[in-house]
């Protein structure tokens, strides 16, 4: 009758959670016994304690394998009293082996208690159990158990200090490892759209959320002015209800929280909102919002701290970059621009390749950057006609033999003004002026190159140069309907040009159709 009470107490059910009226959660405390007396008695002797201003909560098991579903379930028991003999002559010791092996608790302070030491020597149990200290019940008494508990809530304590410190350490680490992984790809991309995106991305993922986000950039002048506004702001990405925001006005809360940022100069987390300050030594801010956050940690502010210094790093450097590059394009661009208006070509012929070639390249699955590459270098293809004597570039008829030799050698002389750079665009720029002229079948010039031996950029480049010369006038010609051109090119396929590359043109032709709408010569 006094083991069903007890099992019906509720502090056996190992659930009900007591709270110290002082200063703190009580610490727990499991009795596992088949002695129900010893529940009594064990608890009588300790109702006073307290350690820190915490008391003790009792938790009671009658069995090793009721002890096993109360721990399953409890995974803060500070010290458990384990009596060796309850439903077996060693029930006690399997279960101080389960929780140390499979349960995997190596924090929790086990007392083991025994009436009959013959049953499991002290030595022996020492030696060959993790326990952290053996009594016999005789020997227990008031005094001696609250020594005992004292000094194992104790040894609980330190232990879940150094441990809460090791899981610090581990979570500033992997915190460190998510913005290294964060800021990297970061670099990677090199333009604004993209980086503006990819920004968006990485910091969701630093902080492991899952949230709407608007990506802006002003001017820090203005910003120090103190009187930027709305139409000062520019959107460069958004994500979820800010991912078409550029066609709305800022909310009134949203442009107060990104001028108060811009005042203090730093990332701000308020009203479930964070924005992020990433300013740039080329003169622009950068402004992160993100709405729907209900809650950022310390670590996590830390984090995004160490983000922003990297993020500024890394636009800077795209800024950097892309002006260096954009002054190289621009250059590649004018000089192709005298070249074509020495031998009369077509006014914005240059432009026209530069985008043919980009739409042809990413449609034959080339990388992002390398369909740009080209885009960059296709201007310089005809770089070599500029050594061209004006008796052969400008002649309105037919070449004859010599002429027709002398013209073949621009290519040559186009590969040695280029040749040798260190500079991406520029080598691009000199394979092309070497290739583009080449023919699939080998009977093209200077090389006879065949096939894949022939860069993929000049394979491109022929396409678009051909259907460019076919649909414009020339001084040696008129300009081609598109069915004529279309219709030449397919009779083309596989001498002159790539047949998979050719088709890939034909099948998209009405994208370079607008192409070459937009880029229509002065007249047309």
């Amino acid at each position: 009758m006094l083991i069903d009470m007890a099992k019906k107490s509720p502090l056996f059910s190992g659930k009900k959670k007591v709270e110290s009226e002082d200063s703190g959660p009580a610490w727990k405390i499991l009795v596992v016994d088949d002695e129900p007396d010893v529940h009594t008695v064990t608890k009588l002797a300790l109702s006073r304690f307290k350690l820190e201003g915490r008391s003790l909560a009792f938790i009671n098991a009658y069995s090793g394998e009721q002890a096993k579903e109360i721990l399953n379930n409890e995974t803060d028991v500070a010290v458990a009293f384990i009596d060796v003999v309850m439903e077996s002559d060693h029930a006690g010791l399997e279960l101080v082996r389960w929780i140390r092996e499979e349960l995997k608790n190596r924090t929790m302070r086990i007392v083991l208690r025994t009436g009959q030491p013959g049953q499991a020597p002290e030595e022996d149990v020492i030696v060959n159990y993790d326990i952290n200290d053996y009594k016999a019940k005789a020997e227990l008494d008031s005094r001696k158990l609250v020594t005992s508990v004292y000094s194992s809530l104790r040894s609980y304590r330190d232990i879940m200090e150094i441990e809460q410190s090791r899981q610090v350490q581990f979570k500033h680490r992997k915190g460190l490892e998510r913005v290294l992984e964060a800021t990297s790809g970061l670099f990677e991309l090199r333009t604004l759209h993209k980086f503006a995106d990819g920004l968006l991305t990485q910091v969701a993922s630093l902080l492991n959320l899952d949230t709407e986000t608007l990506l802006l950039s002003c001017n820090a002048m203005d910003a120090i002015s103190g009187k930027i506004g709305a139409h000062d702001l520019e959107i460069l990405a958004g994500t979820g209800q800010f991912a078409a925001h550029h066609d709305r006005a800022l909310a009134p809360n949203i442009l107060a929280l990104l001028k108060e940022a811009l005042s203090q100069k730093r990332c701000l987390y308020e009203q479930n909102c964070f924005v992020g300050y990433f300013p740039t030594k080329s003169g622009l801010i950068n402004l992160l919002y993100m709405d729907g956050i209900d809650r950022i940690s310390d670590l996590d502010k830390q984090l995004i701290d160490i983000f922003a210094i990297n993020v500024g790093v890394a636009f800077e450097n795209l800024l950097l970059n892309q002006e260096v590059e954009d002054t190289q394009s621009e250059l590649i661009l004018r000089l192709g621009d005298v070249v074509e208006s020495r031998s009369k070509e077509a006014a914005n012929h240059v432009k026209r390749m530069a985008a043919y070639c980009h739409e042809l390249a990413l449609l034959a699955g080339l990388a992002d950057h390398e369909a740009d590459l080209l885009k960059r270098a296709a201007p310089m293809h005809d770089i070599g006609k500029i050594a061209i004597p004006d008796a052969v570039l400008l002649k309105p008829g037919k070449l004859d033999n010599d002429e027709w030799q002398i013209m073949r050698q621009h290519p040559v002389i186009g590969h040695q003004i280029l040749a040798n750079s260190e500079r991406p665009i520029l080598n691009a720029a000199a394979t092309i002026s070497l290739q583009h002229h080449e023919k699939f079948d080998g009977s093209g010039y200077p090389g006879g190159l065949r096939g894949d031996d022939i860069h993929i950029y000049a394979r491109i480049v022929a396409i678009a140069d051909v259907f460019d010369a076919l649909s414009h006038a020339r001084c040696y010609k008129e300009a081609w309907p598109l069915d004529k051109v279309l219709e030449e090119m397919k009779n083309c396929s596989g001498t002159h040009f790539d047949p998979v590359l050719l088709q890939l043109f034909i099948d998209n032709v009405q994208t370079f159709v607008a192409i070459k709408e937009c880029w229509r010569d002065s007249g047309e």
